[in-house]
């Protein structure tokens, strides 16, 4: 499957060493400006080779808008756009072609398909996101429209977890980490883990304001399913947290309720959804990216003949996901919200009234 969502739906096509990718948005309402720096500037928060937090590999990331789009405004036709790969080296993976790196797909998609793009993992390389963040940009300036806003950062990389949020000092900050005074201990774990031709994993935040009241689709479109779903569907995602997430388990129902008087909700357990519907609170997200399983160091493996082999990595490779993989959750999240918010228009008939009344 390689379409997601309901009403803004979209499909994203290409591989991690193949001449592009790209995605076709369908759903946007006509009427709606769009900002090609805006564009741009999302798919560079996500774009490789910035810096020594990253994977080297250089890639401008630079997006194509093809159709959808007239004299910069959506006309209601999907938009399709394209980022053309630059800077693929396909022989860093000659070595591994018949073998499967562990903690990757290679053996699963192998199984399940019999046939393997070795070349940076093909279809299953967190290259793909960037296609998501082209969609999830569109979901943004949708989503401005109505005043609703997406932010992300880093809340924790190899067990360093920030102890307070600045969605803010993020965007500046080179692994966007969201507490000024931890950042250097995270960056510090991500160069220790890479200078040993290791990794670290580590977790993201990501934050909904000014969601209305009312999104989502029970029973079986509920909006916390359909964040999991997005999140859970992101390379090395293996858990995800909405509000207070597992502590909720961990308390009794009288502290995990969060109250409410004359001027909303006391407190914010819930992560801002009761029932699946949003409740007008914020948004709150944390997901867990598991540590890049591209490591410098000699592993255990068999080979597509059952063969036991030893497997050793050449290439290019982030040392934390997770930092950029924050930005793709970001995207998601925009992407899930902007879905709702178009499903939610005909849950009730005066909504309905308002339109052709």
């Amino acid at each position: 499957m390689n379409s997601f969502g309901q009403k803004f739906r979209f499909s994203t096509f290409g591989e991690s060493h193949g001449n592009a990718l790209g995605c076709i948005v369908d759903g946007v309402p006509a009427g709606i400006k769009i900002d090609e720096k805006f564009i741009q500037s999302e798919m560079d928060r996500r774009r490789p080779g910035k810096n020594e937090f990253a994977t080297a590999r250089k890639e401008g990331d630079k997006v194509e808008i093809l159709s959808g789009v007239f004299e910069g405004t959506t006309t209601g036709s999907p938009i399709a756009m394209v980022i053309f790969n630059e800077n693929q080296k396909s022989k860093d993976y000659t070595n591994i072609k018949d073998l499967f790196r562990p903690g990757h797909a290679d053996f699963t998609y192998f199984h399940k398909y019999g046939i393997r793009d070795y070349r940076g993992g093909g279809r299953s390389s967190a290259r793909e996101t960037a296609a998501r963040v082209a969609a999830g940009s569109i979901a943004k300036l949708l989503l401005a429209e109505v005043g609703v806003e997406i932010r992300s950062g880093i809340y924790a990389i190899d067990g360093v977890e920030a102890s307070s949020f600045d969605f803010d000092y993020a965007k500046s900050s080179d692994i966007y980490s969201l507490d000024k005074n931890k950042e250097e201990f995270q960056k510090e774990a991500i160069l220790a883990a890479k200078n040993s031709h290791n990794s670290v994993g580590g977790v993201a935040l990501v934050n909904v304001k000014n969601a209305p009241i009312g999104l989502g689709e029970p029973l079986y479109y509920r909006l916390d399913a359909q964040i999991a779903a997005a999140m859970m569907g992101i390379n090395a995602v293996k858990a995800v947290e909405i509000g207070d997430g597992i502590e909720a388990s961990r308390v009794k129902g009288y502290d995990n309720n969060d109250q409410i008087d004359k001027n909303g909700f006391k407190t914010n357990h819930s992560g801002g959804i009761l029932g699946g519907i949003s409740n007008g609170d914020d948004i709150n997200v944390k997901v867990y990216f598991k540590a890049t399983p591209s490591v410098f160091i000699k592993q255990a493996s068999i080979d597509i003949h059952n063969n036991e082999v030893s497997c050793e990595l050449k290439g290019r490779h982030d040392p934390c996901v997770a930092v950029r993989g924050s930005i793709v959750a970001e995207s998601m999240m925009s992407i899930v919200i902007a879905d709702m918010l178009l499903l939610n228009m005909s849950s009730n008939i005066n909504s309905i009234k308002k339109v052709y009344s």
